[in-house]
């Protein structure tokens, strides 16, 4: 039995429970949620042969982590995971679409990258990011990764304004290329940013940096979603010790 599956047993009496999946049933459950949010919540222009799911090449080599409501059974939160081994099968990691990523081979150690995370709307709390992370947390214990990397998105509704504010103000602070150099493959067109502007980070970012991720380059846009993607790499030596007891190997 899995740590992961642990968790859940453990969390039996809770509302809330996590999955880890490759199921063809749980993963239409996850691509349903990640539609609803990404395409008719946030307008993206998916190009998926399913309807009403966001469905990719890459999702039948990754695992999906889901968080389920236990008592309605409805999935509503999701993130999929990409190792080494199953970017082998697909090609490389999907952050690669978007970005060379100069010193990847390089990196000493099992790599896992995450993506399409998601949260329904009537869940976005901390109890439900909690155990998205708790399940995550579970998962790098257990197979002993020594890097957490993938895209956070920032919107660009207001034309990068915010996108531009935001790399701003993590340049000062969490902007590192120690580990990886990410050359964006569509790079953000300069912008000239009002003095007044205040910067928000997106709530996925802002885990990200408080979990002492860094940032390892400049954005990507992204049109179908139209995003800007920030990579970020977490190594697991340089977790912040406030979450770090979490992720450190378990006998």
């Amino acid at each position: 039995m899995t740590h992961v599956a642990q968790a859940r047993e453990q969390v039996s009496s809770a509302p809330l429970m996590i999955e880890l999946t490759t199921d063809p049933a749980r993963l239409r459950e996850a691509q349903a949620l990640r539609y609803a949010i990404f395409s008719e919540e946030c307008g993206a222009s998916l190009h998926s042969p399913l309807d009403g799911l966001d469905h990719d090449e890459f999702d039948v080599h990754c695992e999906h982590l889901l968080v389920r409501d236990r008592y309605s059974g409805q999935v509503v939160a999701t993130t999929r995971l990409l190792d080494s081994n199953g970017a082998g099968r697909a090609g490389g990691f999907y952050s690669e679409g978007e970005f060379q990523l100069v010193g990847l081979r390089h990196l000493h150690g099992p790599i896992l990258e995450i993506g399409r995370t998601c949260v329904h709307a009537d869940y976005r709390d901390g109890a439900t990011i909690s155990m998205l992370w708790s399940g995550l947390a579970q998962l790098m214990k257990e197979r002993n990764y020594s890097f957490l990397m993938g895209c956070a998105s920032i919107g660009m509704g207001d034309g990068g304004i915010q996108a531009h504010a935001i790399m701003q103000r993590l340049r000062e602070r969490h902007l590192s290329r120690e580990w990886l150099n990410a050359i964006p493959r569509r790079p953000l067109a300069e912008l000239h940013l009002p003095s007044n502007i205040t910067a928000q980070l997106p709530p996925l970012l802002k885990a990200y940096i408080r979990l002492g991720a860094k940032i390892c380059g400049e954005p990507c846009w992204d049109p179908e979603f139209n995003v800007a993607d920030v990579f970020i790499l977490l190594h697991r030596e340089q977790l912040c010790p406030r979450y770090a007891r979490h992720f450190k190997a378990v006998s």
